[in-house]
């Protein structure tokens, strides 16, 4: 009995010690997982059904064909016409649950979206693009109504905002009242309203930054249709141009002071090069008490005073210096250090002179731009990031400088309704509309000493 015991230990460390090794044909191995799962769950039925009538429940529940999960439910929730409090939205196994808190009105059709909240929990496949419909009444609301909406002073389509339909026809319903039917708008900015009955509405769009649902603020991007809208049956889409009537401030305030004890001087130059199109800039670390511009100079490095017009900003921080400089010449610009100081009496170590040289014209790409229609009051803007870099009135088919700094702009068309040469807002008290510009899709690329041409149809 020993012996056996014996013999079969042996024979199995023999095996193992085989396998390993690689003395025989067989490799112990592990099973590997398969192709990746990419198919969405799959709707396998919804009590109530959509597209039911007479609903008088408070609970939905839908049915999967495998384990789902709820991710940012909030940000996906849609639900029209819109209810005050959302509804409790819950998942289990295969199941998701959907609990009304409030009373449905009589007589009217919901529709119910998740947009991406429903996801498969093995993979995070999406489930995607439904819209549950339901009716209070003994009927399926049926037309539709579709549109756009683009950002007034870029011509871009924003998708954060929505389309709002009022019943109310009284001006002022958008910014006390909560809409009677809302829509999402698509990346391109367009939007749909599907399920709707016929009658007479007033038309919106609105970037909710507080949740609300009513325009509440001149900081919020909105946007409103001149009339009223007839749902009927005949479709004919409308276009919205959304403004915000005030910008946001991006200026956070400082919590302490930044004031430090010496005075010290930087400026705009590159490499001690100075552009021959925008003045210079010499900056100050502490706002400036004391400001003696007739001591300052302009000077050839002759050091003959040369005419140049001195300005100190609104922050007394930054000093501009615009003169008619020359291509290619060499300058001084002469702060004494008595001709400047801080509120604490600071003023710079020793005077100060800054050497520099301005730019030739072969540092500055050269663009001809060609356009299929004057037209009126048009402006082209060239930009960088959400900088407006320049502005040209087009005054004819074609637009040519020879001084443009290289690297890649957008182009903006402004049709510039008052001829002021910016981009105006609208004003719903008013019921003025927004001026409107177009973005030209490619971006031109400048590069120095080369020209640059583009055909531009508006």
């Amino acid at each position: 009995m020993k012996r056996s015991t014996t013999f079969f230990l042996f024979s199995v460390v023999a095996l193992f010690w085989w396998m390993f090794t690689g003395s025989g044909c067989a490799q112990i191995g592990f099973p590997t997982g398969g192709e990746k799962d990419t198919i969405p769950p799959v709707l396998v039925s919804a009590a109530p059904p959509s597209q039911s009538i007479g609903f008088t429940g408070k609970k939905i529940v839908f049915t999967f064909n495998e384990y789902v999960d709820l991710q940012d439910l909030q940000k996906n929730i849609f639900i029209s016409p819109p209810l005050k409090n959302n509804p409790v939205v819950s998942s289990y196994l295969t199941h998701v649950n959907i609990n009304f808190r409030d009373s449905l009105a009589p007589n009217t059709t919901y529709i119910i979206s998740l947009g991406n909240a429903i996801r498969d929990i093995n993979e995070n496949n999406v489930f995607s693009n439904f819209n549950y419909v339901f009716s209070t009444g003994d009927h399926i609301d049926s037309l539709n109504f579709n549109g756009k909406v683009t950002l007034a002073e870029t011509g871009l389509a924003d998708s954060t905002m929505i389309a709002l339909l009022y019943r109310n026809l009284d001006d002022s319903a958008v910014q006390h009242f909560v809409p009677d039917y809302m829509a999402r708008i698509s990346g391109d900015g367009s939007f749909n309203f599907h399920n709707l009955p016929a009658g007479t509405f007033k038309l919106y769009a609105l970037q909710d930054a507080d949740g609300g649902r009513t325009y509440n603020s001149k900081k919020e991007t909105f946007a409103f249709f001149d009339s009223v809208i007839v749902i009927n049956g005949k479709n004919n889409p409308v276009e919205l141009f959304a403004f915000a009537q005030e910008k946001i401030s991006s200026i956070v305030p400082s919590l302490r002071s930044n004031s430090e004890k010496k005075l010290r001087i930087s400026n705009s130059l590159i490499s001690a090069y100075q552009s021959l199109i925008d003045p210079l800039l010499v900056s100050f670390n502490n706002p400036l008490e004391t400001f003696d511009s007739t001591q300052l100079k302009l000077t050839d490095t002759n050091f003959v005073k040369i005419p140049a017009v001195i300005q100190l900003d609104s922050t007394r921080k930054k000093l501009s210096i615009t003169s008619n400089w020359k291509a290619g010449a060499f300058y001084y610009f002469i702060i004494p250090n008595e001709a400047v100081a801080d509120s604490s009496g600071s003023t710079i170590a020793t005077s100060d002179s800054i050497r520099f040289q301005v730019k030739t014209e072969t540092a500055y790409g050269r663009i001809l731009l060609r356009f299929t229609d004057k037209g009126e009051n048009k402006v082209l803007q060239m930009l960088q990031g959400n900088d407006i870099k320049f502005s040209f009135p087009i005054t004819g088919t074609t637009l040519k400088n020879n001084l443009i700094p290289p690297g890649e702009y957008t182009l903006r068309i402004l049709f510039d309704n008052n001829n002021n040469g910016k981009w105006d807002t609208g004003n719903y008290l008013l019921k003025k509309q927004p001026e409107q510009a177009i973005t030209i899709p490619q971006k031109l690329s400048v590069r120095a000493d080369w020209d640059n041409e583009r055909d531009i149809s508006f």
